[in-house]
């Protein structure tokens, strides 16, 4: 039986000088190994309920778990570092090579030399960046996809046993994005990591999402796979997006 890696037990959000709530009295379990999407529409809550995990944002009320321990009783410095996270704009230090912003947080951890520079060669190699031609490069002479590849690696780097990314193909080309995704799902059945993605492209939440969680208001109207959802969407939120992923098909389809 799979062990449950994230746990919200009825948390909420609300953020100062606003008068809803962020995030409405979540609850929800997420098993080892899975790769959840978080999907919704600008202010629907699935970011802050994403930072929550790694304690950018502390619930008002409720509790998160991970792995069983409440992680208000953890050192947030801590809890971050074994936690992975790739965000929208990367966020690579522009004056580091690719191989120091790999190894930005194994140093901190003090590993050794040796041990870094095979990490580094390990994940370059598994996001499908040769390491001899990569590894003395700065991220100015990266395209946006290669950036994005490295912040994945980056993330990787300590072997988290959670991986968090908000909306990491975001600023990607379609072309490129499609591509990224594929490794991505690559890269998951390759680790058998828990992962939690969060989107506002349906497409991507169900291409990627073992199960996909559907936000609005700050609130989980659907929690389920993706055929899941598609045969049984729970209310008029969730039939009207799925009726506007069909509607875009459809009009493809006009096209040939």
């Amino acid at each position: 039986m799979a062990q449950t890696a994230i746990e919200f037990i009825d948390v909420s959000k609300k953020f100062h000088n606003t008068d809803y709530f962020a995030v409405d009295h979540v609850s929800l379990k997420v098993e080892e190994g899975e790769f959840i999407t978080i999907l919704g529409s600008s202010g629907c809550g699935k970011t802050t309920l994403l930072k929550m995990v790694n304690r950018l944002y502390e619930p008002d009320s409720g509790q998160v778990l991970l792995f069983g321990e409440d992680i208000a009783k953890a050192d947030a410095v801590t809890l971050r570092r074994g936690i992975g996270c790739v965000i929208r704009q990367v966020g690579l230090f522009p004056h580091m090579t690719v191989e120091e912003n790999v190894a930005v947080v194994p140093k901190l951890l003090k590993w050794d030399r040796e041990r870094i520079s095979a990490r580094v060669d390990e994940l370059l190699t598994l996001v499908e960046l040769e390491p001899g031609a990569f590894k003395g490069r700065y991220p100015s002479q990266l395209s946006g996809g290669q950036q994005q590849r490295i912040g994945l690696a980056r993330a990787l780097a300590v072997e988290p046993q959670v991986m968090l990314l908000d909306e990491p193909f975001g600023a990607i080309d379609a072309i490129a994005r499609n591509g990224l995704q594929d490794e991505l799902l690559k890269i998951h059945g390759r680790l058998k990591r828990t992962f939690l993605l969060v989107t506002h492209d349906i497409n991507e939440a169900f291409k990627l999402g073992t199960r996909v969680v559907i936000m609005n208001g700050g609130r989980i109207c659907q929690f389920g796979s993706p055929g899941e959802i598609v045969k049984n969407p729970s209310d008029p939120f969730v039939e009207q997006l799925i009726r506007s992923a069909r509607d875009q098909e459809r009009m493809w389809e006009g096209l040939v």
